[in-house]
């Protein structure tokens, strides 16, 4: 498999970085997924849009323009055998002496690889998931996409744990989002989602959702979610780029609703799969 490393295309076991990078030794630094469907990236000018957002956050330089990091980016999809792909971009404040402070005149690393994009199965969204609440435990910039995903990782373990699919994250009484998706839930026939703020990461899916339930006359409120709203919700999704629209049929072992996907559920999936086909790969 090829990869991207600082400047060079290069098969991935030819790619080495030190081990006084502060990615590896701070976790200092930022990433983006572009997903692409049949070789087409999809609005990578948004994904660039929330990369340099991220670089902004951790006071990091760009190392490309618009154009430049596009370029690359083409150039990687073409090199890969499989048509539909997810692909990860890491940027990171480079190699130093580990010491806090930022470095001054270190060039960032810049790291690219394409893996398979593998969405969920027809049969796991005709039966839905369960999932587990928890704490939102982490920081106060989960806006920023840092690579240091500890916390997201530990809790997403709670998940694991309880043969679930993901952990629907609370903070002080309300809604953020899940370990590693977005969260919509619906209340007589209403959809809500968490309105985006410092607190959560408002995915590329998050924005299609929106989007689509608009132009199709859904009742939408983008407004906070409370803790109780969700325990109570008649349908809870989670969205991403690998989920799509997931229904959440079981939360902390209690039915979601009637526990199985809602009719809200079967209908944004079906317009996102149309979506897909007409637009995303387009």
């Amino acid at each position: 498999m090829s990869v991207f490393l600082n400047g060079r295309f290069l098969p991935d076991a030819e790619a080495t970085i030190s081990v006084f990078d502060r990615g590896f030794v701070f976790g200092d630094g930022v990433y983006e997924l572009v997903p692409v469907y049949s070789r087409q990236p999809f609005r990578i000018d948004d994904h660039l849009r929330r990369l340099q957002t991220s670089l902004d956050g951790i006071r990091l330089a760009n190392p490309y323009g618009m154009n430049g990091w596009r370029d690359l980016i083409l150039q990687l999809i073409e090199m890969q055998d499989f048509a539909d792909q997810s692909v990860y971009i890491q940027v990171t404040r480079g190699v130093a002496p580990r010491d806090h402070p930022f470095p001054r005149g270190v060039p960032p690393t810049v790291f690219m690889f394409a893996q398979p994009l593998v969405t969920a199965s027809t049969e796991l969204k005709r039966t839905g998931v369960c999932a587990v609440t928890a704490v939102d435990n982490r920081w106060s910039r989960c806006n920023i996409k840092a690579i240091s995903l500890l916390a997201n990782i530990l809790l997403r373990q709670q998940a694991v744990d309880a043969g679930c699919a993901e952990t629907v994250l609370l903070r002080d009484g309300w809604l953020t989002e899940g370990a590693a998706s977005n969260i919509f839930v619906v209340i007589n026939g209403v959809l809500l989602a968490p309105p985006p703020s410092n607190l959560m990461l408002t995915g590329i899916t998050y924005d299609v959702v929106l989007e689509l339930a608009a132009s199709h006359g859904f009742p939408l409120e983008v407004r906070p979610v409370s803790e109780a709203e969700v325990r109570s919700a008649d349908e809870v999704w989670m969205t991403s780029s690998t989920k799509e629209i997931m229904a959440i049929v079981k939360l902390d072992g209690i039915a979601v609703g009637a526990g199985v996907p809602g009719p809200l559920a079967q209908q944004m999936d079906g317009l996102y799969q149309t979506f897909k086909q007409q637009v995303m790969r387009a």
